[in-house]
């Protein structure tokens, strides 16, 4: 690992807290909710498939997620479901917004011993307002310098984010749990990554090439990364 890294920053959800299956567990019943007009399976793939369509209008987050999901009852139903669905809809939309922050193992030991030698970063995707509100009720607040919250982590977000740190990419690292979001960007523009695989993954995100550089490290558990710094 490159001796020279100074700034560290580090993706929220499924790295520092669980997310992805309080998501999965809200789109289930929401297949359950429409499957009077279509299988399960199938209701999924529609919600999945109205998620890319609206990707570039509403980013990633809850609130797009609920808009998705109100799009994808009139969709399958021709527009004939009850009113009750739509409002059902938004109360899992609403449940989500409301989960409590579960942190994964070891994320405060990692950052108690990382704390005062390097700068510490929030850079993760999502509804403003969301990840704020977990931030704030993670109790991890105190350890981060900065926070940014993305509204893509795309090669120039990731150069916004340096230039607005006034970091070079030899002196960044990242953590997280998405190759395509988290590792991919940060190696192409001449940083360092970290990639801490979860046993869960948004189907976008998943991606199943063996990675290997020079710059990219793969760890079991976020506390490892202790050894290569």
């Amino acid at each position: 690992m490159n001796n020279h890294i100074t700034t560290i920053a580090f993706d929220a959800d499924d790295t520092l807290w669980i997310n992805e299956p309080y998501f999965q567990e809200a789109e289930k019943e929401f297949c359950i909710l429409l499957e009077d007009y279509l299988p399960q399976h199938s209701v999924s793939q529609e919600l999945f498939k109205t998620e890319m369509k609206n990707l570039h209008l509403y980013g990633y987050g809850v609130k797009g997620f609920m808009l998705c999901m109100v799009e994808t009852i009139g969709r399958v139903s021709d527009n004939t479901a009850p009113l009750r669905l739509v409002n059902k809809a938004i109360e899992l939309g609403q449940e989500l917004l409301q989960k409590p922050i579960e942190l994964l193992d070891g994320v405060t030991e990692t950052l108690e011993s990382l704390k005062g030698k390097y700068r510490l970063v929030v850079a993760t995707k999502g509804d403003l307002l969301d990840q704020e509100r977990k931030l704030k009720n993670s109790g991890l607040q105190e350890y981060f310098h900065h926070i940014e919250i993305m509204s893509d982590k795309k090669e120039n977000d990731y150069k916004k984010l340096l230039k607005h740190l006034d970091c070079q990419p030899e002196n960044f690292l990242m953590l997280g749990n998405s190759i395509k979001s988290d590792i991919l960007p940060v190696l192409e523009i001449g940083g360092s990554a970290a990639h801490i695989p979860y046993h869960v993954t948004w189907s976008h995100e998943q991606y199943d090439l063996n990675l290997e550089h020079d710059r990219f490290i793969e760890l079991k558990n976020i506390d490892e990364i202790l050894e290569f710094l």
